[in-house]
């Protein structure tokens, strides 16, 4: 059988959490293996993975393709999901084509979290009016609202709802979504889009609703979804995909299912063809700090500077003039002026409102301009530090200064800079926590139901840290982990189900430290999700980092609320707290303690 021009247009990605079992880049090398020119991902209610796909896609010359399996509330986002109620929610599947329909994607996907999220990030049919523009739509799997009219016997409410997709996207725009899964109500659901299409003309294309590689990964997957529901896999009424079939079929394997409808495969093309969406990278992004003076921000710059120089080298210092002019022209050339002064109002606000702030730590110790600036209090002359190591005008890259404050203090901090710079400049970053060796092994081992202690057992096995083996180099080297699955054939599969799901991210949350700061609102560049109070990033800190935007670390130490705490104590006590940055260097008594 020939191989037809098809592309795969529904996909999940380990980022649809505890759902799909696909790796990005291995979605993107099964695509190059069969020849398909371009790739959607479509995670569920999230854009987490669209950078990732993007990069690699494009490193691969794939066509990314970029989009998102919204949950549309059936009455209203702002009101609570509720089926009995009558505001359930329905799949439908959104691509970006251009700019526009990015920027509105970027949107939707945010609002679904901000304004919608109930149980699940969810939009609404307001939002979609208002945010259509640009935007390619197909019309969903079984749990979309028009299959559901289909099954619930309301075809003419089906037929009505396609149209009213088609005139809100646009008739190029919008399609009727067909998969071929090997359920008897999804073909219920294919004869009546056939029906439709033949009716009103509305185009029909095919999918494979993605959420894993390969067949044989089919129940590595139904084990993610127990993990994922709390379930055990022998319960014959847990939530399952009644289907082995959601993996990357390949050009032959698609034309085979769809022999009959070959027209629903070409036109997936024709679709991609659409789409042509660029993200820009390496293009800063900065907030503009606005003195609270009369001044600008580069006279404000050299009033502190200068100050700095007289306040820390009262007698002068061969080379600190020479030095501090050299860093300034560099900082300037690059356009990091209103970088160091927000650094340092930050740092100045705290130690005036009462929060401890380190004395700086990492390369940006190498600089003057830092020091004078109190960012830093180490003199990089005296101990011969390197700008170059910081900052340098031959290898263009944001400046990163890490920045310590008191653990109980650092929330003042963040609420300080939502007030600076307004609360729609300011988020904190998403991290994924992932499935690690014995977390993994720990997670399939309850759903699987074997005892805990036994697992337990085998997990503690299992090396940790960065430059431990993988489950796989165990399985294939460790002897004892070979002779646990010759006796056991339950333990056997346990290291079968885990090895494919080994490091697949396991849920999101907020970065310990980081903090993004941008010019604009942060939802025109970046989509935003919650996390309980939390307002963040749907991308982590590298892909920020990669698009320009300023990201910071506000780092809470302990270490520095106990001091405070310790120096509070020795007033209490009547006694006089020393100055800890003034602390002498190289005292007896203090390396004695230290090496006791």
């Amino acid at each position: 059988m020939s191989k037809p021009d098809f592309v795969h247009l529904h996909v999940h990605s380990e980022y649809s959490l505890l759902d799909g079992a696909n790796r990005i880049p291995d979605l993107v090398a099964a695509c190059v293996a069969d020849g398909q020119p371009a790739l959607a991902l479509t995670d569920h209610g999230n854009l987490f993975g669209s950078i990732e796909l993007y990069q690699t896609a494009k490193k691969a010359d794939i066509k990314p393709i970029l989009g998102c399996e919204v949950y549309v509330a059936r009455r209203s986002r702002h009101e609570p999901h509720s089926k009995q109620k009558g505001n359930g929610y329905n799949h439908l599947t959104l691509l970006a084509r251009d700019a526009e329909g990015w920027r509105n994607l970027v949107h939707l996907a945010s609002a679904a979290y901000l304004e919608g999220y109930h149980f699940r990030p969810r939009v609404d049919r307001e939002l979609l009016v208002k945010h259509a523009k640009g935007l390619t739509c197909l019309s969903g799997c079984l749990a979309g609202e028009l299959s559901q009219l289909v099954l619930s016997e309301r075809e003419k409410e089906a037929f009505e709802l396609a149209t009213t997709w088609r005139d809100l996207f646009g008739p190029e725009h919008f399609w009727l979504e067909l998969q071929r899964n090997g359920l008897e109500t999804q073909e219920k659901v294919n004869e009546a889009l056939v029906r439709i299409n033949r009716s009103t003309g509305i185009p029909l294309v095919g999918t494979n609703d993605i959420h894993y590689l390969r067949h044989e990964d089919c129940q590595a997957q139904d084990v993610l979804l127990c993990i994922h529901t709390g379930a055990k896999r022998a319960d014959v009424k847990r939530f399952r995909f009644e289907t082995d079939t959601l993996f990357f079929r390949t050009r032959e394997q698609m034309a085979d299912v769809f022999r009959d409808l070959p027209e629903a495969l070409t036109a997936t093309m024709d679709v991609a063809e659409q789409v042509n969406v660029e993200i820009e990278f390496g293009k800063y992004r900065l907030p503009v700090f606005t003195p609270d003076t009369a001044e600008t921000a580069d006279e404000l710059f050299d009033r502190l500077l200068e100050g700095g120089l007289r306040r820390l080298y009262p007698e002068g210092h061969e080379g600190a003039r020479a030095r501090l002019d050299s860093e300034k022209k560099i900082i300037r050339e690059l356009g990091f002026v209103s970088y160091f002064l927000i650094v340092w109002d930050l740092i100045r606000w705290s130690r005036e409102n009462g929060v401890p702030v380190g004395p700086g730590r990492g390369s940006a110790a190498g600089s003057i301009v830092a020091y004078l600036l109190s960012i830093t209090k180490v003199d990089p002359l005296k101990y011969d530090l390197l700008f170059e190591r910081f900052l340098n005008s031959s290898r263009v890259s944001m400046p990163d200064i890490d920045i310590d404050f008191c653990m109980e203090g650092r929330a003042k901090v963040l609420e300080y800079t939502r007030r600076r710079y307004g609360d729609a400049h300011v988020a904190q970053i998403v991290t994924f926590g992932t499935m690690a060796s014995r977390t993994v092994v720990r997670d399939v081992g309850r759903a699987l139901d074997l005892p805990l202690a036994e697992v337990d057992r085998i997990a503690k096995k299992i090396p940790a840290g960065p430059n431990a083996p993988s489950l796989a180099e165990l399985v294939e080297k460790d002897a004892d982990i070979q002779a646990i699955m010759r006796e056991r054939p339950a333990l056997a599969e346990l290291f079968q189900i885990s090895i494919p799901l080994e490091g697949l991210a396991r849920h999101m949350s907020t970065h310990a430290a980081g903090v993004v700061i941008a010019d604009r609102p942060i939802v025109e560049y970046v989509p935003l999700a919650k996390n309980g109070d939390d307002v963040m990033t749907q991308w982590p800190a590298t892909q920020l980092e990669e698009l320009g935007l300023l990201k910071m670390d506000y780092l809470g130490l302990r270490t520095l609320t106990i001091l405070e705490r310790t120096l509070g104590n020795i007033a209490k006590e009547g006694g006089t707290p020393p100055d800890l940055d003034r602390l002498p260097e190289g005292d007896p008594r203090t390396y004695a303690l230290l090496m006791s």
